[in-house]
């Protein structure tokens, strides 16, 4: 395991190592900032360019390897993409009463509620409709 690491870091170090080959003649001055590419720019850049391609896979590599290391060990816990469960059909809805079986059964339940508001005695800041409509103890405007 230890040696895996180690490889993954000495891959890594390649790979900065090719980046920068890649900026030093732009970073060092060696580069003129008109003009074409110098011979030594060209070679440095793109001998850097490879060496960086090869650290980079070698890191993958290595991560890829650790990362294997400990699944077998039993460490890490691999995620598997577990499909959505296909949703059951929804049952058909009960059948609806009619409006006049409706009525039927709401009729008692409205005329105690209208027993009770006609009977229930108020307070004398509350108001009942009175026979016309317009409510007790408030004036019309006409």
């Amino acid at each position: 395991m230890i040696r895996k690491f180690v490889g993954a870091v000495t891959a890594a170090l390649a790979a900065l190592a090719g980046l920068w080959l890649m900026i030093a003649p732009f970073a060092l001055g060696t580069q003129p900032e008109t003009g074409d590419w110098t011979d030594a720019t060209r070679s440095e850049f793109f001998t850097g360019l490879g060496v960086a391609v090869v650290g980079l896979a070698g890191t993958i590599a290595f991560v890829l390897a650790i990362h294997a290391d400990l699944v077998a060990r039993g460490l890490v816990e691999v995620r598997r993409r577990v499909p959505e469960p296909v949703p059951e059909p929804v049952p058909a809805p009960a059948p609806q009463a009619s409006s006049a079986e409706l009525a039927t059964l709401l009729a008692p339940l409205v005329e105690a509620l209208r027993e009770d508001l006609t009977n229930t005695p108020r307070s004398s800041g509350d108001h009942r409709p009175n026979g016309k409509g317009s409510l007790v103890g408030v004036e019309e405007n006409r």
